[in-house]
């Protein structure tokens, strides 16, 4: 009797891949990154976006590694989190690239004052770190990760063909563009034991990606809020 109703259960790769499908942003909302792909955005946004992903990658990585102590009781939950905690600190390596490619110095990102609205995202992680279950935000981001990697190839491309950038200023963009097969594995194995303990709650997940999908673009646009201040 078991047999039926454990076929008719959704799989961890069919809720993840409808997260990702109804969270979608439509197309066109992110104007900015359609002024870079045209090469009409400002050459500063990359500044900006440089200085502010110094403060965002800090913030993430407590998130994660947040996420995953109050995760330890579900190792396939904690390795989720784990990974990325350990990506954001690829990533901010990968981010010198372009802080070295916009002549930008240790004081002016150390002494930099960060915009809100490109602080709206982090802020709203660590929120979900706190008080959220950790198997919702496995969907909540892995629905936003889809959009943001959609955007960073977009970016590099344009910074490619408009911007002459060169090569060593594009590897954080590179790095959330390429398939990140691992940690589509490991958001599959901690979504599909949240499903097995009854903790997943795609629904209210679903409520945490349509927000930080909205603080995705909040971050985006405020990058042309006004100049930069970086001192």
């Amino acid at each position: 009797m078991a047999r039926p109703a454990d076929t008719a259960r959704p799989t961890a790769a069919a809720v993840l891949d409808d997260a990702v499908r109804a969270l979608a942003p439509d197309t066109g909302t992110n104007r900015l990154v359609a002024q870079i792909a045209a090469g009409q955005a400002p050459r500063a946004v990359f500044t900006t976006f440089a200085l502010e992903q110094h403060q965002i990658i800090a913030a993430d990585r407590l998130s994660f590694q947040h996420l995953a102590r109050r995760a330890d009781a579900d190792p396939p939950v904690a390795d989720f989190f784990d990974l990325l905690a350990e990506g954001e600190a690829l990533a901010l390596k990968q981010l010198a690239g372009l802080a070295d490619a916009c002549e930008l110095t240790d004081r002016e990102i150390s002494a930099y004052e960060p915009r809100p609205g490109c602080q709206a995202y982090p802020s709203y992680a660590a929120r979900l770190a706190l008080g959220a279950e950790p198997t919702d935000v496995v969907i909540a981001l892995s629905a936003n990760f889809a959009a943001w990697g959609a955007y960073c190839g977009t970016v590099a491309a344009a910074m490619r063909a408009h911007y002459g950038f060169p090569e060593s200023a594009l590897g954080f963009f590179a790095f959330f563009t390429e398939p990140a097969t691992d940690v589509a594995e490991r958001a599959d194995a901690a979504l599909q034991h949240g499903l097995d303990t009854g903790q997943a709650r795609p629904e209210t997940a679903h409520r945490y990606g349509r927000l930080l999908q909205a603080y995705e673009l909040m971050f985006w646009h405020s990058l042309t809020d006004g100049p930069a201040s970086s001192s």
